[in-house]
């Protein structure tokens, strides 16, 4: 069996205040819809330091004390392993502002099914909230992609 893997590592985040929760309107057209902000990590970047540098680039806003609360993980194309790190914070500072990204802006949390949402953020929100579920994880069974939350 294989123990060393290539990985892609990536990172999520929600930002809430009060009843809100801020989201990206994502354009990419591999991930459109509403989003929370993130992206990847760099070479020799820690993991939190690599959400709150994505989350100022997209919004503007400087987060602290981010908290690891949940995982994602699936295979692609190429046969990487794909790895998306969730974390939540309710501190940050600074001005809102757009990126290339996507529109920025924050909503009410009970108003998230009102919109257009990007691939699994619902499921991904669900986890987040969560003190019991933890992953997402995506595998192949009989030629088909199947997906569960643990």
């Amino acid at each position: 069996m294989k123990r060393i893997h290539r990985c892609i590592l990536t990172n999520i985040c929600l930002i809430y205040k009060d009843d809100e929760i801020l989201v990206v309107d994502r354009k990419k057209e591999d991930w459109p819809g509403l989003t929370f902000p993130g992206g990847h990590v760099e070479e020799n970047e820690d993991f939190q330091a690599s959400v709150i540098r994505e989350v100022k680039e997209e919004t503007g806003l400087t987060i602290r004390k981010p908290v690891l609360c949940g995982i994602e993980e699936f295979k692609t194309k190429e046969e990487d392993r794909y790895l998306m790190l969730y974390y939540k914070t309710d501190k940050f500072s600074g001005k809102l502002r757009s990126s290339k990204e996507g529109e920025v802006f924050w909503i009410k949390k009970d108003d998230l099914d009102k919109y257009k949402l990007s691939l699994d953020l619902k499921r991904i929100y669900k986890i987040m909230m969560s003190d019991e579920l933890s992953e997402l994880i995506y595998y192949e069974k009989d030629g088909k992609w199947r997906s569960k939350i643990v």
